[in-house]
């Protein structure tokens, strides 16, 4: 009722919906005379393969979508196979960050050095084993930033491991945008440990920010660095996986290691020099800008639509 309400008041050229989920699939089938794109964001691609009593509803209407616009090359490749859609309809316009707010500060001068996690507090971010990987590091003296909500048991366990950690974790719990810009700047170290991940735009959130980087190595992870080459980033493998973001117990001890000898490693480097080196990140940062991500967006609106009109023309 809302949707069709809205689209008769409204009378849009397009509709761009978001997650190729129920919403983007009511959308098509509601509106078969308005060209509909949708972007995909990750957990939808998860949805879809925990939540298999739902895929002929996903299906039904995602599959005739006008276009989907992928995050990156691995997931557009995933898209065309998932919801059975050809190549040429699943385009990749990447994901922006914001140049304006996410910008070099001022380090914190230390000890201790400054790290920061920002996401969920669950355990497909991998926050439990980063938790554990730091109990192993006592020197140099650090400080770890916990940006993020959750919800549930997870969240719970994960906060229980920060408390065990004393005063060297500070709980932010979720914040603006600002405010986190804000810890980015005086941080040094940005570590994102996650199982999961479609485009980490907080990766380069942080990077715009002057921190160096500690990651998984995961395909989103690798569309947006893998050519980078700096020592302020270290990418650890991430364990071998079920259901797309639950690792196997007998490999979590060696993923903690992993974690904590790359958080070893930078939290060196930053000892000897706070500042990262830009020049060796100008290039991706900039191809990550919201105006970079609108011009492929907005490129995918005219396709689109010359397209409809076309064969509204030839009918």
């Amino acid at each position: 009722r809302v949707l069709t309400e809205t689209v008769a008041d409204f009378r849009p050229h397009i509709i761009h919906s978001h997650h190729l989920w129920l919403i983007s699939s009511l959308a098509r089938r509601l509106f078969p005379q308005i060209p509909v794109v949708a972007s995909c964001h990750g957990t939808d691609l998860r949805q879809f393969n925990n939540c298999p009593h739902l895929r002929s509803r996903v299906l039904s209407g995602c599959r005739d979508l006008d276009a989907a616009l992928a995050l990156s090359a691995p997931q557009a490749a995933e898209i065309a196979t998932l919801y059975q859609l050809s190549q040429e309809r699943v385009i990749v316009t990447g994901a922006g960050y914001s140049d304006t707010i996410f910008t070099p500060g001022d380090k914190a001068t230390p000890p201790p050095l400054q790290l920061v996690y920002a996401g969920k507090l669950w355990n497909a971010k991998g926050l439990p084993w980063l938790l554990k990987a730091l109990q192993t590091i006592a020197a140099p003296e650090w400080q770890l930033h916990l940006v993020g909500g959750g919800s549930g048991p997870e969240k719970e366990e994960c906060l229980q491991l920060a408390q065990s950690l004393g005063e060297r974790v500070i709980v932010h719990g979720p914040i603006p945008q600002a405010r986190l810009a804000a810890i980015f700047q005086q941080a040094h170290i940005f570590v994102l440990p996650s199982l999961f991940e479609g485009l980490p735009l907080v990766v380069l959130e942080a990077l715009a920010s002057g921190c160096r980087v500690v990651a998984t190595e995961l395909p989103g992870v690798l569309e947006v660095l893998g050519d980078v080459r700096s020592d302020d980033i270290t990418l650890v493998p991430t364990p071998r996986l079920r259901n797309m973001d639950q690792p196997y117990p007998e490999d979590l001890p060696a993923f903690e290691r992993n974690l904590a000898r790359a958080i070893e490693t930078q939290l060196g480097r930053a000892r000897q020099q706070p500042r990262i080196d830009f020049a060796a990140i100008e290039g991706t940062l900039a191809a990550f800008t919201w105006r970079g991500v609108f011009r492929n967006v907005e490129k995918v609106y005219g396709e689109v639509l010359a397209k409809r009109n076309m064969q509204q023309a030839s009918a």
